[in-house]
């Protein structure tokens, strides 16, 4: 039996594969490097012995130098794979230690086959992107060598100069992951490119029938965590859901864990009708219950839009060949970010992206990771309003933001127009929210010179998971860039609102400098991603015609964001919490690799997160009224070989509250002041951390036998239990909100946006919409 290979993929012309180089191989690449056409190679005139020799001595320490490519099972051509600084080329620029180079021989054809050269060229790039050890790929190209040429630039290598190797001249090209990424989606976009992507033909086959499964076993789990549906048990962990006036009903293999959690078995999963297999089909699941989840016709048809696009996202990253779990294990912050398969843990219906079309999605979805220019425009500030902390000026963050060069040359583009530079405020917009809603909805502020389209910017960007934030490829260590986006996404609008911007920045400030002077808070290593500044505009129509709140006041606004990059030490890297509940495609979780990887054993490991996330919010919650929205998105962890030491905290202005209306804050931040009833106060804790995060953390680690949920309901248990005897000042508080407490409200999510999906929740009363049914057993009671 053939071992399996490095690395498989599938283009029009079959299946290819790489493979080591085998002795056996020399003398058929003998015949090809022989060749009249192979004369760049560089040993035409070499023995069969020679040419052995060579690769035996090019393979002697790394069995992966020289690669065989094969197309359905036949060799293709071979590749050469080498450390940057450790070859000749290394000699002639300062080279990286993620630097990697490649040369690529592709095998005489007896039958020409069309793209045939491209489709090797980028099977070997995608190859090479996957391998987390590479973040650029150089290449050094004869002068002479007319055919590669095209080739390399097609792929998105940017051509430095010539250089003068003795044997040859050579140029210097680089290609970066977002290079590549950019570079393949222009080929999709352009008009007779006959992509799957823009077709459709992807949404058949294994992977459109393993999206419905997946899909369909989370509606099931989620929907009966919530008692939205109720299977029934047969025992020996077999259970069968009925549909409602018919024969047919689901059946699968599930474990019952702690919080109500249904750790449902995907390849049990089934549906049957007299005995009779019935496809999965994740729609006609959502059109068989829809009446039993309560959601309303009004809204039902937008819900539907909202489960096939969450379709269609996970037939992308399923066909996407991402990283497995064990290859992130140490990839970089961005790898990692473009390659979640899930959105929300809780919510079905969790990558609507109601407003993009298919390119769209193509260009600006997280998993899509193709990079991004920000379109810039000149706002007049009648309606546009500029906030920054107290340190920061608004020169100073254009100048780091755009370079000096660039705000010349906007405000340059200003004075051609007759127009005042100094009445106007610099502001990137989202590409998508430019076309698709300034231009409309905004047409008489453009009109009137209100707003001023300058161009998009120099840098690249790369969308986050939170899909409206981008983080700076071109410069990893510049701010985060949120702005506007007016798609419909998991129960909101996107947008952003202007009346919020004119007090972010002072909210945020106001935190650090509670953060920074609380010695509990330094301990645990909690600190916050400020949101440094911020720009909003108001649509002075609207605004005036409008009643309350509304999406079309918040179309048009951005912020700036602190970036956790730039404070990187050696064996530090990034990942955001989402992160920790990731699976792969092929089922496997990131988070006992992780562990596994640090060298800790899981309870200490385990230990470290919680004081690095829970025991922070403990502390918020009881010292100063203080809650957060702790989602896995709003939460980067910084990890040092792979153990967490340290969260960062970001959303700040939108989603902090403090849970005392009398709570005495600056006038800036008195909004944050809100009045919630009593009982739902420790929600904030039970909700949001416990059943939304710990709940799928806690299965993760049993199901993967890294840890026994019921040890890790003890950790948890055991940081609560240090943060109280830490702090014995605060035992009125601890009796009257009571974390022991043997149950708690089961409130639910999904409940949420089914009754509403276009607002799930009014921001400035979160406790009004909320959704209950009974309560859950809390599993750190039996600790108290």
């Amino acid at each position: 039996m053939s071992p399996l290979p490095l690395f498989s993929t599938s283009r029009p012309a079959g299946r290819f594969t790489l493979r080591p180089m085998r002795a056996d191989d020399a003398s058929l690449i003998h015949s090809w490097v022989t060749r009249d056409y192979a004369r760049f190679w560089g040993m035409q005139n070499d023995s069969l012995d020679q040419v052995t020799d060579f690769y035996q001595r090019l393979t002697a320490d790394n069995p992966h130098a020289a690669l065989i490519g094969c197309c359905n099972d036949r060799p293709a051509f071979l590749m050469e794979f080498y450390r940057a600084s450790e070859d000749e080329i290394g000699k002639f620029y300062p080279a990286r230690p993620d630097d990697y180079g490649m040369h690529i021989l592709i095998a005489p054809a007896s039958t020409p086959v069309k793209q045939f050269s491209w489709q090797v060229f980028t099977v070997v790039m995608d190859y090479m992107f996957s391998l987390p050890e590479v973040k650029r790929v150089v290449v050094e190209p004869d002068v002479r060598n007319n055919k590669i040429h095209p080739l390399n630039k097609r792929a998105g290598f940017r051509y430095q100069h010539t250089i003068d190797m003795g044997h040859k001249t050579a140029w210097l090209a680089f290609c970066q992951r977002d290079d590549y990424q950019h570079a393949l989606l222009q080929e999709s976009l352009t008009m007779n490119q006959t992509t799957p992507l823009l077709t459709g033909t992807h949404l058949s086959g294994d992977n459109w029938a393993q999206a419905n499964r997946l899909l369909i076993r989370k509606a099931i789990a989620e929907f009966s965590h919530e008692k939205i549906l109720a299977p029934a048990d047969l025992g020996a962990g077999r259970y069968a859901l009925a549909v409602p006036g018919g024969e047919a009903e689901y059946h699968f293999s599930a474990r019952r864990l702690a919080l109500d959690h249904w750790e449902i078995d995907a390849a049990s999963l089934g549906k049957q009708e007299n005995g009779r297999a019935l496809p999965l089909d994740a729609l006609q699941f959502i059109v068989e219950f829809n009446e039993q989840a309560g959601i309303s016709q009004a809204l039902l048809a937008t819900y539907m839009e909202e489960i096939s696009s969450t379709l269609c996202s996970s037939v992308f990253k399923l066909q996407k060949d991402n990283p497995d779990s064990q290859a992130l294990v140490k990839a970089d912050f961005q790898t990692v970010e473009a390659s979640m398969t899930e959105g929300h843990p809780c919510f079905v219906a969790n990558n609507g992206r109601i407003g993009f079309d298919a390119r769209d999605y193509l260009a600006f979805a997280p998993e899509a990771a193709a990079p991004i220019a920000l379109v810039w425009v000149a706002v007049h500030q009648r309606n546009a309003h500029f906030s920054s902390l107290s340190d920061l000026e608004y020169e100073q963050l254009m100048r780091e933001e755009l370079g000096q060069p660039a705000v010349d040359q906007f405000n340059e583009r200003l004075v051609e127009k007759g127009l005042q530079p100094k009445e106007y405020l610099l502001m990137p917009v989202h590409p998508w929210q430019w076309q698709n809603k300034l231009l409309t909805v905004f047409a008489a502020d453009i009109a009137n010179n209100d707003i001023v389209y300058l161009g998009t910017g120099d840098d690249r960007y790369q969308a986050q998971q939170s899909i409206r934030t981008f983080f700076n490829r071109s410069q990893p260590e510049k701010r985060y860039v949120k702005t506007a986006l007016s798609v419909l996404n998991m129960g909101f609008m996107r947008g952003l609102s202007p009346y919020y911007m004119a007090t972010t920045p002072a909210i945020n400030e106001w935190l650090e400098d509670l953060v920074k002077k609380d010695t509990w808070l330094q301990r645990c290593g909690f600190r916050i991603l400020r949101e440094v500044a911020a720009i909003g505009y108001h649509n002075r129509y609207y605004e005036k015609a409008v009643k309350g709140d509304s999406a079309y006041k918040k179309m048009f606004a951005a912020l700036w964001r602190d970036n956790p990059v730039s404070d990187l030490k050696p064996g530090q890297r990034l990942m955001t919490m989402a992160s920790f509940l990731h699976l792969d495609r092929h089922q496997n979780a990131l988070l006992p690799a992780l562990i596994a990887d640090s060298g800790l054993p899981a309870e200490q490991w385990i230990a470290r997160y919680l004081t690095c996330y829970l025991s922070p919010l403990l502390h918020c919650f009881y010292q100063y009224d203080l809650v957060f929205m702790p989602h896995g998105e709003n939460l980067i962890l910084l990890l040092e070989n792979n153990v967490p030491v340290s969260a960062y905290m970001k959303d700040i202005g939108e989603e902090i509250a403090v849970m005392n209306p009398d709570a005495e804050l600056p006038e800036r931040v008195q909004r944050l002041a809100v009045d919630v009833p009593e009982n739902l106060k420790l929600l904030s804790i039970f909700t949001d951390v416990f059943d939304c995060i710990f709940r799928f953390v806690g299965a993760i680690l049993d199901q993967s036998g890294t840890l026994p949920e019921e040890k890790f309901w003890q950790a948890v248990a055991h940081c609560v239990k240090d943060y109280q005897q830490a702090h014995p000042q605060f035992a009125g508080k601890f009796s009257r909100y009571d974390l022991f407490t043997p149950e708690f409200s089961r409130s639910c999510l999904n409940r949420l946006q089914l009754a509403n999906n276009q607002q799930m929740i009014n921001l400035s009363d979160p406790a009004e919409n909320l959704k209950f049914a009974g309560t859950l057993a809390n599993p750190i009671a039996g600790w108290r």
